[in-house]
């Protein structure tokens, strides 16, 4: 690699530097914050740009890198210590967990280029999944309805339905049966 030759002025950011310097300072000393409650931090997100949806929980300390780029259906928890690094959009279905520690990934580089060029994918989980604790989604996956991605599991593709994944990289194991 020759890093000396790395570019990333083609990234677009989203948002002004003005607005992103200021998501910035609010994030620092409020947003992630140890104060409890989700209602001002609904409310925070949704000013500068994120879709959040009624019955959010969102956990002290979870990181967020641009709040315009994010989704969260209805009834979906954040828990402590998340971050989401979403370079590229991140879309959160309804009644999905992010648990502690959580990190969803956007942006990688491309090693087998000198400049290491920046490469950013979305991440969606859909509706009913979760994320375990301190378990890792990279760029591009998809986690679908009712998919468990278990405790320290890392998902480098997609997840199918219903299904329980465990380890680095992340198998299936089992079905994941719901009872009412």
């Amino acid at each position: 690699m020759k890093l000396e030759t790395f570019d990333n002025s083609d990234f677009k950011r989203g948002r002004s530097l003005v607005v992103e310097l200021v998501w910035i300072v609010v994030s620092v000393l409020l947003f992630r914050s140890p104060l409890p409650g989700s209602g001002w931090r609904r409310s925070l997100l949704r000013l500068f740009g994120a879709k959040i949806s009624d019955g959010v929980v969102i956990k002290p300390n979870v990181r967020i890198k641009f709040p315009w780029r994010l989704s969260v259906g209805a009834h979906s928890w954040i828990g402590e210590d998340v971050w989401i690094d979403n370079l590229a959009m991140v879309t959160i279905g309804e009644s999905a967990c992010l648990s502690q520690a959580a990190y969803l990934c956007t942006g990688s580089h491309d090693w087998a280029i000198e400049s290491f060029d920046l490469i950013t994918e979305p991440i969606t989980l859909e509706d009913k999944s979760w994320v375990a604790a301190k378990a890792v989604v990279a760029p591009g996956v998809t986690i679908k309805e009712g998919a468990v991605l278990a405790l320290g599991s890392v998902a480098h593709k997609d997840l199918e339905p219903w299904t329980v994944y465990v380890g680095n990289p992340a198998e299936p194991v089992r079905p994941r049966a719901v009872r009412p």
